[in-house]
């Protein structure tokens, strides 16, 4: 069995487009780290933030991290703050291979700008925020195993390029089916 793809990264970057399509070529389970807590808690991500904050969350995403570490044949998509805490990453380290999306602050603007469910960019400047957050979380996500630039690349291209990193050389006769 190939280890589990964690998928990491600032948002807007394309973890869970990204992560159902390589969850269906891979013929693994999607799993979005940030459903499954609005699922759980049965409240949207920007009501936590706003009603009990970032670090209520934060343990509430760290405690959810170290249950789907324990899955097999799985791809997770994490929140962009994920990373932050060293424990989350040694859980997915355990049975997975972390891979984080990548791109520029304009890019990421430019596809969050409409989607008000980001409590991090309610803010009066968002581009300037990204580029804090970013500058600042650019150490944590650097520790990831996989580094993906999406800027201009569809998800499938994406998808394409995360398959060909994570297969050893010489498995193109593997038995997972991945071509």
């Amino acid at each position: 069995m190939m280890k589990n793809i964690v998928l990491t990264g600032f948002m807007g970057t394309g973890k869970t487009e990204v992560g159902r399509l390589l969850a269906r070529r891979l013929g693994y389970k999607f799993i979005d780290a940030d459903s499954v807590i609005e699922e759980e808690q049965k409240i949207p991500i920007t009501e936590i933030f706003k009603r009990f904050g970032e670090p209520y969350f934060r343990d509430i995403e760290s405690n959810l991290i170290k249950r789907l570490s324990e899955m097999e044949g799985v791809v997770i998509s994490t929140g962009g703050g994920a990373v932050l805490r060293e424990e989350n990453m040694n859980n997915l380290r355990k049975k997975g291979v972390i891979v984080c999306l990548m791109a520029s602050p304009e890019t990421i603007f430019e596809r969050t700008k409409n989607d008000t469910s980001r409590p991090l960019l309610q803010v009066q400047d968002p581009l300037q925020r990204i580029r804090e957050l970013l500058e600042f979380r650019r150490p944590f996500y650097e520790k990831a195993d996989i580094m993906i630039d999406t800027d201009g690349k569809t998800p499938q291209e994406v998808t394409e390029e995360i398959i060909k990193k994570i297969q050893p050389p010489g498995s193109e006769n593997n038995k997972s089916g991945i071509k």
